[in-house]
C-alpha cells in the first residue's frame, strides 16, 4: 500500500475518530454533569410519579426541564433516545487507526529493538493481548467483592494500570506503548457501554414492557461503570495526543511520565465532578484534587527539563583531556575518552579519528 493511500486513510480515520470522540465524550460529560446537578422535584405530583430529581436550564434561546426517574416511568414513551453509537463509532474508528498504523506498520511505530527485539507477529499479539486482558481483569475486579468498596477498587485499579504502563513501556517503543495504553483504557470504556450499561438499560425497558418491576441494580451497575468512564476520559485524551510530544514518550523513564500524567488527568476530573455537587456543600468545592493534579504536571515537566539539562550541559575537561591533541574527538564523544587517552600516550595519531584525519 502506497504511502499516499496510507496518509489519506489515516487522515480520514483520524477525522472520524475525532468527531465521534467529541460526540461520545460530550454526551458522557453532559450526563455526568446533569446527574450531579439534579434537585428533588418541587412538585409533589412529580415525586409521586417516580421522579427522583429534576433540573431547569436555558440554552440556545429556550428553557429545558430535565427529569430523572428513580427507576422508570409508569408508562414508557413512544420515542426513547439511546446513546451508544457515539461510543461504538469511536471504538471502531480508533481500532481502524491502531491496525493501520501501529499493527500494519509495527516495525515503524510499535517495535523498538533497543527496548525489546520483538518479531512483528509477536508484537501485534502482545498488543492485542493487553487490550483484551485489560478489559477482562478490570471487569473481574468490578464484579468482585471490591465493588462494595469504591476506594479499595480505585486503589487496586490504579496499581493494575500502573503495572500495565510499566510493562508496555518495557516491551514497545515509547510512542507505541503510550498508544497501546490509551487503546486499552478506551476499549474498557466502550466495553463498559456494550457489556454493562446498555444491557442494563435494555433490561429495564424490557421489564416495563412486560409489566414487571425493573431491577434497580441494573441501573446502579451501569452508573458505576459510567463514573469510571468519566475518570478514564482525560488519560485517554492525553495518550491520543502524546505521539506529538516526544518529550513524554521518549523519556528514559517514560512509564513514570505516563503514570504521572494519567493520574493528573484523573485528579483534575475528580475536581470537576466534585464541583458539580457544590450545591450539596453550600457552594464550596475542595481544591486539593485540581491542585495536586497541577503539581503532578508541573513536577513531571520539571523533571523532564532537568533530565535534558543534565544530558546537554557542557562537561568541564579533565587534565588528561587538556594534554590530548587539539581537536581530539574525545571532547565531543564522552564514551571514547579513555580509549583515546590511552592511545594518545603512546602515539597521538594511533587511534584518535581526529588525529588520523589530519595525518
Amino acid at each position: 500500500m502506497s504511502a499516499y493511500v496510507i496518509d489519506w486513510l489515516s487522515l480520514l480515520g483520524r477525522w472520524v475518530h475525532l468527531i465521534t470522540g467529541i460526540a461520545w465524550i460530550g454526551a458522557s460529560f453532559y450526563f455526568v454533569w446533569l446527574d450531579n446537578h439534579l434537585l428533588p422535584p418541587a412538585d409533589a405530583e412529580l415525586s409521586r410519579k417516580g421522579v427522583g430529581g429534576e433540573l431547569w436550564a436555558v440554552h440556545g434561546g429556550g428553557f429545558y426541564n430535565a427529569q430523572k426517574y428513580r427507576v422508570a416511568p409508569q408508562v414508557l414513551p413512544a420515542s426513547l433516545h439511546w446513546f451508544y453509537w457515539e461510543a461504538y463509532s469511536t471504538f471502531l474508528s480508533g481500532l481502524f487507526l491502531l491496525a493501520l498504523l501501529y499493527y500494519a506498520q509495527a516495525e515503524i511505530y510499535l517495535i523498538d529493538p533497543r527496548v525489546a527485539p520483538l518479531a512483528k507477529p509477536a508484537a501485534i499479539a502482545i498488543g492485542v493481548g493487553f487490550i483484551i486482558g485489560g478489559w477482562l481483569i478490570y471487569d473481574a475486579l468490578c464484579r468482585s467483592v471490591l465493588k462494595q468498596r469504591a476506594a479499595w477498587l480505585a486503589a487496586v485499579l490504579a496499581l493494575v494500570f500502573s503495572a500495565a504502563a510499566f510493562a508496555l513501556c518495557r516491551l514497545f517503543s515509547g510512542r507505541g506503548a503510550f498508544m497501546e495504553f490509551g487503546a486499552m483504557l478506551g476499549t474498557i470504556m466502550v466495553a463498559n457501554v456494550f457489556f454493562v450499561i446498555i444491557p442494563g438499560q435494555r433490561e429495564m425497558v424490557r421489564a416495563k414492557r412486560e409489566g414487571r418491576d425493573p431491577d434497580p441494580q441494573a441501573g446502579l451497575r451501569g452508573k458505576l461503570r459510567s463514573v469510571h468512564n468519566t475518570y478514564f476520559t482525560l488519560p485517554v485524551l492525553f495518550t491520543m495526543i502524546s505521539n506529538h510530544y516526544a518529550m513524554t514518550f521518549g523519556a528514559r523513564y517514560n512509564w513514570l511520565v505516563l503514570i504521572a500524567l494519567c493520574a493528573a488527568g484523573v485528579l483534575i476530573r475528580v475536581y470537576f465532578v466534585a464541583r458539580h455537587k457544590r450545591h450539596e456543600r453550600g457552594g464550596k468545592t475542595p481544591l486539593w484534587p485540581a491542585l495536586l493534579g497541577l503539581v503532578v504536571v508541573a513536577a513531571t515537566a520539571g523533571a523532564l527539563a532537568l533530565a535534558v539539562l543534565l544530558v546537554t550541559a557542557p562537561r568541564r575537561p579533565s587534565r588528561d583531556s587538556r594534554r590530548r591533541p587539539k581537536g581530539c574527538c574525545s571532547t565531543h564523544l564522552p564514551d571514547f575518552w579513555r580509549t583515546c587517552g590511552r592511545s594518545s600516550r603512546r602515539s597521538p595519531r594511533a587511534r584518535c579519528p581526529s588525529a588520523i584525519s589530519r595525518a
